[in-house]
């Protein structure tokens, strides 16, 4: 399984299962997230923990998400960010358009805290 969708009310927490995000998965996540990224949408949690490594396809497939969602000003945090996925959002300057948590559960709080 490439990654998983879980649902908490109208925060989606969206699971990737494999180390890298690139060209052999971006297609299929932007479809996923064309459905996902709905108005009724109170957050989406991108947890990257498992990923190592990210391309410019995987970047584009997270500025879908931040297209689709941001005229509802809904959040999008990434989770569990490692080093070298944070160089590349810093690197392509997409690292302020995002917030970013240790844990989902650290999300999810935030959230709920209005933070």
């Amino acid at each position: 399984m490439r990654f998983t969708i879980e649902r908490q009310d109208n925060i989606a927490i969206f699971t990737l299962k494999r180390p890298n995000l690139d060209a052999d998965i971006s297609p299929q996540l932007k479809a996923e997230l064309l459905i996902l990224c709905q108005p009724e949408l109170e957050a989406l949690v991108f947890d990257l923990s498992f990923v190592e490594y990210v391309d410019s396809t995987g970047l584009g497939a997270l500025l879908l998400a931040n297209r689709q969602l941001k005229d509802q000003e809904t959040p999008i945090i990434l989770v569990g960010v490692k080093d070298l996925v944070m160089k590349m959002l810093t690197i392509s300057q997409l690292d302020g358009i995002f917030e970013y948590a240790d844990t989902v559960e650290d999300a999810i709080k935030s959230i709920r805290n209005g933070n």
